[in-house]
């Protein structure tokens, strides 16, 4: 306890620090997620707080980040259209898709998974991260110019015709469901349909428009629409928080420039008392948890994003654990991964159950906090306790901030999570990897951001077991013994070669090398009575490598050819024998430590079959 609060004032000024960077991201991201501020504000708070005080890094500070918003929005725009556009009634299953995110962290922590995460390709992170930044940028695109779907008459109408089918099919499936849908009587069908009045067409037609214009591609659909229809005031509140984000950084980085636009466009908008769009209303008082999860769950209305989940608990621990790094090497300090990634789930878990969204390790909050002076986990929390005091003392406050602003902030989010390292790298990249990095970006874009990791992750695991399996081709060769160079080989009687070939295997013999070893056995002249298989430099074998061999094994056997076998490593001999290889196809005595045992039983028991003249 006494180290814990031995850095009590720098850590409560580094936290503080942190906070005040973290505010208008947080109410940003909260916007930009389609669930309101206040998830982005109860998210950083309840985030920040339990992964700081459960997680693996002193000095981390966790919130909602980009990444881990734009697959929430999917989450959350998914889940609502399903529940025709009712927010309340959607509520339960996105939460409990997050709340599931949350658990699966806490199980990859528990399962030790941390270590491992740091595998993950290059190419597939570059290719998802510059699509967030595109993401954010081009839906933004909207907001910036103050044009919002929902509320342009003319747009809504001309899914009026779309709304009314909409309406009377869900009657339609209602009646067959309750089993009253008969041919000869549809009385209760017309009832039923004179109830669909002006208002629940004009509220289906809504939802349809906001649907439509959702995303990337309904945002470049619907800008032309936009452009028509500027509203001059909110553009330029937007454009004015952007110049002076990347205008004061010029002045001094020690205020956060963030944070100084926010106060200064919201301050000066609120006092000239412009005509602009707040953003949503942020409840007062200490946030409500929502029981709902589990009272109302249902599993097949989260069934479908069990995936995402998946993705988002992977994301959010790639996210942290990359920052763990730069904190490590920032403060000469060792991250422990697995008991960070417990940190994470808990808070994103805890997160969840008070409605907010879930994030991870921020980077640039936490260089905060290390500059600023916070070195223990009470930063991280201060961090937090500092953004719940915000939201009980200035909620009503906050929920004057222009849309515009945050719009603006966010522009410039989408600018700074691209990743300009990779994409300047391209011209020098290998082509697999390049082709892996645009997929990765063009699919996440203008597709859907889960799939798309998941579908980068499958080829890069696909290119890189062809690169394995053609270098180990090329290094396992089968040759004449006359053309070997191994030292121990040299001495070997010069009357015995036409009989014995020795066959050297370079690196695993796993699935992506079997058919080139296979093909191998094949160069093996029928001159051999006795092949000897060197495997001193195969540390692996997967199942599909061990049956490879055996495949090799009975073909040799079935040509009268006897394998010999030399310095076989633990792992594959273990696998030979639990598949019977050894001693079925190759008896123990024909297994050998090194190779100049195996060459005393050659002298012992090979015969020269082609003795020279």
């Amino acid at each position: 306890m006494k180290n814990f609060f031995s850095n009590l004032k720098n850590d409560a000024f580094g936290g503080v620090t942190a906070g005040i960077v973290a505010l208008p991201l947080a109410l940003a991201f909260g916007v930009s997620s389609g669930l309101g501020p206040s998830a982005g504000l109860y998210g950083a708070i309840f985030l920040s707080f339990f992964a700081a005080l459960f997680g693996g890094t002193n000095t981390q500070i966790s919130g909602p980040t980009a990444p881990m918003t734009a697959v929430s929005m999917v989450v959350i725009a998914s889940i609502i259209g399903a529940n025709d556009g009712d927010v309340a009634q959607a509520l339960p299953a996105i939460l409990a898709v997050f709340l599931l995110a949350g658990l699966m962290q806490v199980a990859f922590g528990l399962a030790g998974v941390g270590v491992y995460i740091k595998y993950i390709p290059y190419p597939v992170v570059s290719g998802f991260m510059t699509a967030i930044g595109v993401i954010i940028l081009i839906t933004q695109l909207l907001p910036m110019v103050g044009y919002y779907p929902k509320e342009d008459k003319a747009f809504v109408s001309e899914f009026t015709p779309y709304a009314e089918e909409i309406l009377l099919d869900r009657i339609l499936k209602e009646e067959a469901g309750e089993g009253i849908l008969v041919l000869d009587d549809f009385k209760e069908t017309v009832s039923r349909a004179e109830e669909i009045d002006d208002d629940k067409i004009h509220t289906e037609a809504v939802v349809l428009a906001k649907k439509s214009a959702s995303g990337v591609i309904g945002a470049i659909k619907t800008f032309p629409r936009a452009l028509n229809n500027i509203n001059w005031l909110e553009l330029a509140l937007g454009l004015i928080t952007i110049f002076i984000i990347y205008g004061f950084k010029r002045i001094t980085t020690a205020i956060p420039s963030t944070l100084v636009s926010l106060l200064v466009v919201s301050g000066a908008a609120m006092i000239l008392g412009l005509d602009y769009r707040p953003i949503q209303e942020i409840p007062g008082g200490f946030p409500i948890p929502h029981f709902e999860i589990f009272t109302s769950f249902s599993i097949s209305s989260i069934l479908p994003y069990i995936f995402t989940a998946f993705t988002l608990a992977l994301l959010g621990g790639i996210d942290s654990l990359l920052t763990s790094v730069v904190a490590d090497n920032m403060t000469k300090t060792k991250h422990k991964p697995n008991k960070e990634l417990i940190g994470q789930g808990i808070g994103n878990s805890i997160a969840a159950l008070f409605a907010g969204l879930p994030g991870a390790g921020a980077t640039i909050r936490t260089v905060v906090n290390i500059k600023a002076g916070g070195a223990t986990r009470l930063s991280g929390m201060m961090a937090g306790i500092l953004l719940l005091i915000v939201l009980l003392a200035l909620g009503p406050i906050a929920s004057k901030i222009p849309a515009a602003v945050l719009a603006g902030i966010l522009v410039t989010v989408g600018l700074g999570v691209m990743d300009y390292k990779g994409l300047k790298a391209i011209p020098n990249m290998p082509k697999s990897e390049v082709f892996i990095m645009v997929t990765v970006m063009l699919l996440s874009t203008f597709w859907n951001l889960v799939y798309a990791v998941g579908i980068g992750l499958v080829i890069a695991a696909l290119v890189f077991m062809k690169k394995i399996g053609d270098h180990t081709a090329q290094a396992s060769d089968v040759k004449m013994l006359k053309e070997e160079d191994w030292k121990d080989e040299m001495d070997f009687p010069e009357s015995l070669k036409e009989e014995v070939f020795i066959k050297h295997l370079k690196g695993p013999l796993f699935f992506g090398f079997t058919s080139e070893f296979q093909h191998l056995s094949s160069q093996i002249p029928m001159t051999a009575s006795h092949v000897v298989i060197r495997m001193d430099k195969v540390p692996y074998m997967d199942q599909s490598g061990v049956y490879a061999m055996e495949d090799v094994l009975i073909e040799l056997s079935s040509a009268n050819i006897e394998i010999l076998f030399v310095d076989v490593n633990k792992q594959p001999r273990y696998l030979m024998e639990r598949v019977s290889l050894i001693p079925r196809l190759v008896p123990e005595n024909h297994v050998f430590k090194d190779f100049n045992e195996c060459l005393l039983y050659i002298k012992m028991n090979v015969k020269d079959k082609y003795p020279k003249k």
